[in-house]
């Protein structure tokens, strides 16, 4: 039984999926929760990582339909810290790209919840050492920018597509399957080539990642023929051409 005084919340990136890539300080977190708050994009290895005795609160949200909406799931990391507990909200990536960890760290401290950020390793990193697709690289690429591909409650998209479509910088689109036929048409109605080389990857870093190869005028039609699990990543730009599609043969489906 707890006692009264209030608990902390540990907000953790996962990481892209394969728990050699989980962080030592998030294992250590992970391994003395009272209870771990996770997501739907955490892998299951991750997840057995978490002792049997730990309590589990599944909260993850899925395209369309969110079980837990997020004003929820802010109430019960509050609620948990409130009873004492020592909380691990456990998120797929890094909790502060594209992982809503700010907005929860925003309601902890306005409740006077103490609070940790630990770092995870994002997606696009985790899918570029996989897949051997750099996100920079001399001669192909100077930058690189992480783009959202969705917007809550299945806004349009207004993102600013003449500054994106640079084909001297990496494009990584996160949560972007469901719109991607909309996001090529505008990338190349500002000046993106049509056969700029894309690809799409799906669960990286684990046993079940498989990776798509296309290009800017084809990948909606490649990737309707060949669907990918979520979640699913979009890389657009020349660096695609270094994937190293040799190397797992059975998991790479190369269209252009």
């Amino acid at each position: 039984m707890k006692d009264l005084t209030r608990g902390k919340v540990f907000l953790i990136g996962a990481g892209p999926g394969d728990p050699d890539l989980l962080t030592v300080k998030a294992l250590r977190a992970l391994q003395a929760a009272d209870v771990v708050v996770y997501d739907r994009l955490v892998s299951p290895e991750i997840m057995a990582l978490v002792p049997v005795h730990t309590k589990r609160i599944d909260v993850g949200k899925m395209p369309k339909r969110h079980k837990v909406p997020q004003d929820r799931i802010n109430d019960i990391l509050v609620k948990l810290a409130f009873q004492g507990q020592r909380v691990v909200r456990l998120k797929g990536g890094d909790p502060l790209i594209f992982g809503r960890g700010s907005e929860e760290a925003e309601e902890l401290r306005r409740a006077g919840v103490a609070y940790e950020y630990v770092p995870g390793i994002t997606s696009a990193q985790g899918a570029a050492a996989s897949t051997g697709v750099p996100l920079t690289h001399r001669g192909l690429a100077t930058g690189v920018r992480y783009v959202t591909g969705h917007r809550a409650k299945d806004a349009s998209l207004d993102l600013d597509w003449a500054s994106l479509a640079s084909e001297d910088t990496t494009l990584v689109i996160y949560m972007g399957a469901m719109n991607i036929g909309d996001i090529a048409t505008e990338l190349m109605r500002n000046g993106m080539p049509t056969t700029l080389p894309v690809m799409a990857v799906a669960s990286v870093t684990t046993p079940r990642e498989k990776r798509l190869i296309s290009t800017l005028e084809r990948v909606e039609e490649d990737f309707a023929k060949t669907p990918l699990a979520a979640p699913v990543l979009f890389f657009v730009g020349h660096v695609v051409s270094l994937c190293e599609t040799a190397a797992l043969p059975a998991e790479v489906v190369a269209y252009a």
